[in-house]
Formats: structure tokens, C-alpha cells, sequence
């Protein structure tokens, strides 16, 4: 008898411990969608590829830092 005492306690321990957890899960916000592709540059100086947002302006064109539009422009 004691056997199906502990028995009976485990299986509700477990479903409890479950459906809480289930809850969480269900609670949480979904992942935030990416971001949609980016306009890609190449730096002027050295050519490596970058997002045009993240681009330093210079009088030849994009730049992928100050320094190279330093170097370029000087």
C-alpha cells in the first residue's frame, strides 16, 4: 500500500512540475524576427564588404573605418 502512496505523489509531483513548466514556455515572448537584408559596400581602401549603415563617408566613397579614410584621403 505504501508503494502506491509513493507512487501516486511521484505522478503528481511530475505533472505539476510539467504544467509549470509548460507555462513558462507559453509565457515567454517569441524571438524577434531578424532584420531584413542590409545594402552591402566595399570599404574604398582595403575592399572588405560591410553594411552600408555602418559606412564612413569620405570624397571617393564608403570607407569601413576613419583610419582608412584617413589613409585614402591624405
Amino acid at each position: 500500500m505504501k508503494f502506491f502512496v509513493v507512487l501516486a505523489v511521484v505522478i503528481i509531483g511530475v505533472w505539476l512540475w510539467r504544467s509549470g513548466r509548460q507555462d513558462k514556455v507559453t509565457r515567454q515572448k517569441p524571438p524577434a524576427s531578424p532584420a531584413g537584408p542590409q545594402e552591402m559596400v566595399s570599404c574604398q581602401l582595403c575592399g572588405v564588404h560591410f553594411p552600408k549603415a555602418d559606412a564612413v563617408e569620405g570624397r571617393n566613397g564608403p570607407y569601413c573605418s576613419v583610419e582608412h579614410r584617413q589613409r585614402a584621403e591624405s
